[in-house]
């Protein structure tokens, strides 16, 4: 078994939320923060802090019927990874997608310190297709 892909490791820490996200498993996604996990917007503002905080605006996304997060590319460097992601989400005006710059610190096999870019948000009507 690769090193990276060890239990314990931000690899494996980073894919369990992943993994726990795209199931809609709200307590395997708080058992991958560390239960004083902060999450804020890429050099800006603090979303979230601990588990109370993070429960209830993971709860309300996970109300979206289309919600799915599909990883595009992961880089690893040491304890922090970095996911690029493409999120479905049913957005006021539709289905549509969003992409997502998502930085982890992990820290003794959790979470520890996210923090989130939103690009480009596309509606599935302006892509001409079914997402």
């Amino acid at each position: 078994m690769n090193k990276n892909m060890q239990s314990g490791s931000p690899i494996a820490a980073v894919q369990a939320q992943l993994d726990a996200f795209n199931a809609r498993d709200i307590d395997a996604l708080m058992a991958a923060y560390a239960p004083d996990a902060e999450q804020y917007q890429l050099h800006g503002d603090l979303l979230a802090r601990g588990h109370e905080q993070m429960r209830p605006r993971f709860l309300l996304r996970f109300q979206e019927a289309d919600l799915h997060a599909r990883l595009i590319s992961r880089t690893v460097m040491d304890n922090v990874v970095v996911d690029f992601e493409i999120i479905t989400r049913n957005f006021p005006e539709g289905l549509g997608t969003i992409e997502m710059l998502c930085v982890y610190e992990v820290s003794g096999g959790r979470i520890q310190k996210a923090s989130f870019a939103s690009g480009r948000t596309t509606l599935a009507r302006a892509q001409g297709a079914s997402i």
